[in-house]
């Protein structure tokens, strides 16, 4: 067996519970009344709508009749709003007959007065479409679709160009002179008004083989390079797209060019599903669920078991911090019940993998090997099985974000209430079983290997099997 030096047990313990304990808590400090966050904990998770209630409203166009195209433009900003700042449960409906958009989402991580009409601001801003040279930006996060978002212009790019009051429609299609390819080309056509045509005419021929981003308040949506000096009003944004990826572009920039504001017809909150003290219910039952597991790991696996404790307490650590915001490069996200459940789920699989390695030891030293030959073979063989069945859950769990995600490929189905319920399920399902890999397979067979260079640990007794002589 490899040996690997005693102090990385140690090293990796201490390391994994500093982790788990700041994941849990946050790092923070106070500027007179106002509170800095260092890093998030579990006070900064946004809890679902079925957790601890939400917001509900109604928007309909200012003063006109809007079209079906015009309605899903303006349901996909509103959309674009909740999804980059983390807001993944969420119900958004658009009825064509009387021109509404529905929306159902919960309130902020730290909503204290539980203002319906500050809550809206968040969403229901009108949206400034923007064309600027350049495409630097200050932050990048990562969306909840997994793409990244590029946020906050800076430098020259901080210049306007033209405005979205230049565009008169944004249509996704394919592109003409692709016809003979096998592959086709989708883009996105832009016409603009006569007053857009001369500016943009003007823009292209300056900025002629250079970038000019364009950005839906600070969100860069698209960062085509000029070609040439564009002339009549027409234009198209060419790019590696998808049909979906240039539809939804098209979209994004149909509502950053909207000629309406919308305003609410009615607005109300939503009470939780489960009650105000559910939150506290189910942590107290969890705190009790993981005491009752730790204390089964170490009676019936001892030294393993309390490695498995450590390895568990790293796999908590690491989902709670991925839902947080805790990692600056992923955004917060809406934690709901089904949310809670998969992170359940998740760490029962952890359970499951030490429990599978600790039992593949015991059955190595029983069969008469050492106490290194029994870790090195109870490691190896029961690395198969538990790769298998956590591999089984990440499939599960992909179908899931992408079936149930931003994408809605069924949800034609299944109905758009269920996005982003199910959608946080497998979002904390796939997380768990990827901090399982890491925690579970990865760093606990490090400590167990590292523990067992220790002279007091040389006892197969403390590995699960018999005392060293019987």
């Amino acid at each position: 067996m490899k040996r690997i030096p005693k102090p990385v047990f140690f090293i990796v313990a201490i390391f994994i519970l500093l982790f788990s304990f700041s994941a849990v808590f946050g790092v923070s400090y106070y500027v007179g009344d106002n509170k800095e966050n260092v890093v998030k904990g579990i006070s900064d998770i946004r809890w679902g709508t079925d957790i601890r209630g939400g917001v509900e409203a109604t928007f309909e166009p200012d003063g006109v009749d809007a079209t079906d195209a015009q309605l899903d433009s303006a349901k996909s900003i509103i959309e674009t709003r909740m999804v980059s700042t983390g807001i993944t449960d969420y119900e958004l409906y658009a009825d064509y007959n009387t021109d509404r958009i529905i929306v159902r989402f919960p309130w902020k991580e730290d909503e204290k007065k539980f203002d319906v009409k500050a809550a809206l601001e968040e969403i229901s801003s009108t949206a400034e479409l923007t064309f600027r040279p350049g495409n630097s930006y200050e932050s990048t996060t990562i969306g909840s679709d997994g793409k990244y978002v590029y946020k906050t212009p800076t430098g020259d790019t901080k210049t306007v160009l033209m405005n979205g009051s230049a565009v008169k429609k944004a249509q996704a299609g394919i592109d003409s002179s692709s016809s003979n390819s096998k592959k086709s080309n989708y883009v996105v056509s832009l016409e603009l008004n006569d007053k857009g045509a001369k500016t943009f005419a003007d823009i292209t021929g300056e900025y002629t083989g250079k970038v000019v981003s364009i950005w839906m308040d600070d969100i860069m949506l698209s960062a085509p390079t000029i070609q040439e000096k564009i002339t009549g009003g027409k234009a198209q944004i060419s790019g590696d797209f998808t049909a979906e990826e240039a539809t939804a572009l098209a979209e994004k920039i149909n509502a950053g060019a909207l000629p309406f504001k919308l305003k609410t017809s009615s607005y109300g909150s939503v009470s939780a599903s489960l009650g105000e003290n559910s939150l506290q219910a189910m942590a107290t039952a969890g705190i009790i669920a993981i005491i009752l597991i730790s204390l089964f790991m170490i009676i019936m696996y001892r030294l393993p078991g309390i490695i498995a404790v450590i390895a568990l307490i790293g796999q908590m650590g690491i989902t709670i911090a991925a839902i947080s915001g805790y990692f600056t490069v992923f955004n917060s996200f809406t934690m709901t019940l089904p949310g809670i459940a998969g992170l359940i789920l998740s760490i029962g699989m952890g359970v499951d993998a030490n429990v599978i390695t600790s039992e593949r030891i015991m059955e190595e030293m029983r069969s008469g090997r050492t106490l290194d030959g029994a870790l090195d073979r109870g490691t190896k063989s029961s690395l198969s099985a538990i790769v298998d069945g956590n591999m089984t859950i990440v499939i599960v769990a992909i179908i899931l974000l992408l079936v149930f995600g931003p994408f809605n490929l069924l949800s034609f189905i299944f109905g758009q209430s269920t996005t982003g319920t199910i959608y946080a399920f497998g979002y904390t399902l796939l997380v768990g079983v990827i901090s399982n890999f890491i925690m579970g397979i990865g760093l606990s067979r490090v400590m167990l290997r590292a523990v067992a260079g220790y002279k007091f640990a040389r006892h197969k007794w403390l590995f699960g099997g018999v005392k060293d002589g019987e």
